[in-house]
């Protein structure tokens, strides 16, 4: 069986005649038969397509051959089947939703995973700040980051208070493959942080070069597979139903529920993947 390929990527640039672009994104998708999610908007592209080998490479290719995606940078990653169920690309006022009223055209400078290994290992006076939800940084994270306790990304502007300790010092965002950082940075330096920073291509390209080296546990991902390894195998959180080890997420299998929670394989054939013994009695009762 052909391993998935899955593509994420972004860019921040002006962007007009977006229902043009829509509908022929959309079309030249479904013809290649790409799967994932593609937001548009006035400010740039933001998507994460995934398909067969050949099939990426010739949707990265093709969206390279537009002048203003040319410089595009593309971050790679295996699933064993699709992780999308369908192809959407939709326009929005933002690419990532934020409400920071800010433009991302001044963001912190780019540090490569190289220069951030060399911050952790010649022990240098530096914050490293985590620009994720509290769900995403419970599963996984960079050794002693500051974690909000933010559950979305428009959350992060409250947070400009608490780092204010921060602001003469040097700091270091990082989220999961870079769009977010470019506008938290962005927000940091607007309220006068002096030496900001951001993990060029997230924690995706990272992992790829330092696999289990300064980032514990799994990496969050919003598609179905909702987490991938990283290379360190050690879990830093614990299952919610047995309180053993574990860093997988799944959702409770109560559609009525929904919910997102930790679960080990072993409590999701007990408990029938749910999260509470009433949607385990509730979907006994279907």
């Amino acid at each position: 069986m052909k391993k998935i390929l899955v593509s994420s990527f972004y860019k921040y640039i002006y962007l007009d005649n977006l229902e043009e672009f829509q509908k022929e994104h959309l079309e030249f998708c479904k013809n290649l038969d790409i799967k994932g999610k593609i937001l548009i908007s006035k400010e740039g592209i933001n998507g994460t397509v995934s398909g067969i080998k050949d099939q990426i490479y010739k949707y990265e290719t093709n969206l390279l051959s537009h002048k203003e995606f040319s410089d595009l940078k593309f971050k790679r990653t295996l699933a064993e089947i699709h992780p999308f169920r369908k192809t959407i690309v939709r326009i929005r006022n933002e690419i990532v939703s934020s409400g920071f009223g800010i433009s991302a055209k001044n963001f912190g400078k780019h540090i490569s995973p190289y220069e951030l290994n060399k911050l952790y290992d010649n022990k240098e006076d530096f914050v490293i700040v985590d620009a994720r939800n509290n769900y995403e940084s419970k599963i996984g994270r960079f050794k002693n980051a500051v974690t909000p306790d933010i559950e979305t990304f428009r959350e992060f502007k409250t947070l400009v208070k608490q780092l204010e300790g921060f602001k003469n010092k040097k700091v270091v965002l990082y989220c999961t493959g870079g769009v977010r950082c470019e506008k938290a940075s962005a927000l940091l330096i607007n309220e006068g942080f002096k030496d900001v920073n951001q993990v060029d291509g997230g924690i995706i390209n990272y992992i790829q070069q330092y696999p289990g080296i300064h980032f514990e546990g799994r990496c969050f991902v919003f598609d179905d597979r909702l987490s991938i390894e990283t290379g360190d195998s050690k879990d830093i959180t614990i299952c919610e139903r047995c309180h053993e080890p574990c860093g997988e997420y799944i959702n409770c299998f109560n559609i009525r529920c929904d919910k997102l929670f930790v679960c080990c394989r072993e409590c999701r054939e007990k408990f029938y993947s749910t999260c509470s013994k009433e949607c385990r009695n509730l979907v006994n009762s279907i």
